[in-house]
């Protein structure tokens, strides 16, 4: 829930109803919380008056006469026992409202694409070289408008193929005899290669004024709960047996933690933060998707943008963060699209929601690497997160945005950078971390220099 919504609620459910409907979602509920809220507003008139009735007779008592003090004692006892079971009315009422309000999404932005899944997400920029398959061509045009692309007469490898099989860095099958599936172990070049990703992208943030955060890996579920949308991560949030614990799946949830419940003078906002965790997910949804290779696991690192911002910031902040994750794409030159995603497949929390997605040239296909969003209040009013400015208070507004994940970006790597020989070329900013130009099958390997 966030205050908006409570002010539309009272003042223009119509409109709360339009932004149901642009994300497919049953109005009804609207109604339900309209009912409750008038409900709720009916009894507090009755409690105040009881509360003032009680407050008059109770002055009255000291100064009452003997014989009228037993009647206006009784009287006054009379009227608590009234009032604490309006009081009691009115919680539980106003709990019944705040959890319906608490299960509405946030309200979606004007110029967000309306459809009821991601197939009506729109494509808003492209950017790079792209890499296709000769077989691929025509799909590709069809996907794209106006990019530079190069034909490959052979066929790339697939990111597992290259990792298990002609890389020899990783190793799912026993990962998944030890762990279960979608665990993976790696070697040797890509775990050099994923601590270089996560230094390029801490490098390239802090350099731009980003605060540097290593945060809790769990949190306790009255926190948790205030700011996920539990629709969207009921299938990825593990929790901990025994304990009022989980593990996060993305350091924006302690990020966003960082301040709960806290008033934040509005002069300090923004405050950005670059958090870096590991990301745990069941992926209890994905079915069979994705099983081979290290694109959709349960464990990966990330580095996570996040913001937090007066009311009339947050649009431009929207805008830095998806520009931070593009440059950051662009060093790596992974050519990608930005998706302007659609209003039935918006997470609750988010007002917007960019994704990028990385050409992937042995799948023929873009898969997503970033997810950029813009929260507004829904998240800080949950979480009781205010702005204060002089006697002015409100709820600020919360945004979050991958810089990289670690797993997923080494696959659209091992695809995008790899050579018919089966080489695969390290980019240029991740050398100074790494000493090495090419990652390559064992019989192309040479000794080893310095490494990080």
């Amino acid at each position: 829930m966030s205050w908006s919504i409570l002010e539309l609620l009272r003042n223009n459910p119509d409109e709360l109803k339009e932004n149901l409907k642009r994300r497919y979602i049953d109005v009804s509920i609207v109604d339900r919380a309209v009912e409750l809220d008038k409900k709720w507003r009916q009894i507090l008139q009755e409690v105040e008056k009881l509360r003032h009735e009680h407050n008059v007779i109770s002055s009255q008592i000291p100064k009452a006469k003997p014989e009228e003090r037993k009647a206006k004692i009784d009287e006054a006892k009379k009227l608590l026992s009234v009032l604490e079971g309006k009081e009691k009315e009115l919680n539980e009422v106003a709990e019944q409202r705040d959890s319906l309000l608490s299960s509405l999404p946030n309200l979606i932005q004007g110029d967000v694409p309306e459809g009821p899944d991601d197939t009506y997400s729109k494509p808003v920029k492209f950017w790079g070289k792209f890499r296709v398959y000769k077989e691929d061509v025509n799909g590709f045009l069809e996907k794209v408008k106006g990019v530079e692309y190069e034909v490959l007469d052979w066929k790339p490898k697939g990111h597992a193929e290259m990792l298990e099989n002609v890389l020899k860095l990783g190793d799912t099958m026993t990962a998944s005899r030890v762990a279960g599936s979608r665990f993976y172990y790696l070697f040797d070049d890509l775990v050099w290669l994923d601590m270089a990703l996560l230094m390029y992208a801490i490098d390239f943030m802090t350099s731009r004024g980003y605060t540097l955060v290593l945060p809790p890996y769990m949190l306790k579920g009255e926190v948790i709960y205030s700011i996920i949308d539990m629709d969207t991560f009921k299938d990825a949030i593990y929790k901990l047996e025994n304990d009022d614990l989980y593990l996060i799946s993305t350091a924006e949830h302690p990020l966003g933690a960082l301040h709960f419940r806290d008033e934040i003078r509005k002069e300090d906002l923004p405050i950005k933060l670059i958090g870096v965790s590991p990301a745990f997910r069941r992926e209890a949804g994905a079915a069979n998707k994705d099983m081979k290779g290290i694109f959709r696991v349960h464990q990966f690192h990330k580095v996570e943008q996040f913001i937090f911002a007066a009311p009339e910031q947050s649009h431009q902040l929207h805008l830095e963060l998806l520009s931070n994750a593009e440059q950051i794409l662009q060093g790596l030159e992974i050519p990608y699209r930005v998706i302007n995603i659609a209003s039935g497949d918006l997470g609750a929390c988010a007002t917007k929601k960019y994704d990028i997605e990385a050409w992937m040239p042995a799948q023929g296909t873009f898969r997503e690497m970033v997810s950029c969003s813009n929260c507004t209040d829904w998240q800080s009013f949950r979480m009781k997160i205010r702005y204060v400015e002089k006697n002015n208070r409100g709820y600020v507004h919360t945004l979050n945005s991958t810089a990289i994940a670690s797993t997923r970006t080494i696959t659209a790597i091992l695809e995008n950078n790899q050579l018919e020989d089966g080489r695969v070329k390290i980019p240029k900013v991740l050398r100074k971390y790494l000493d090495v130009f090419t990652m390559a099958p064992k019989e192309f390997i040479e000794p080893r220099k310095k490494v990080i």
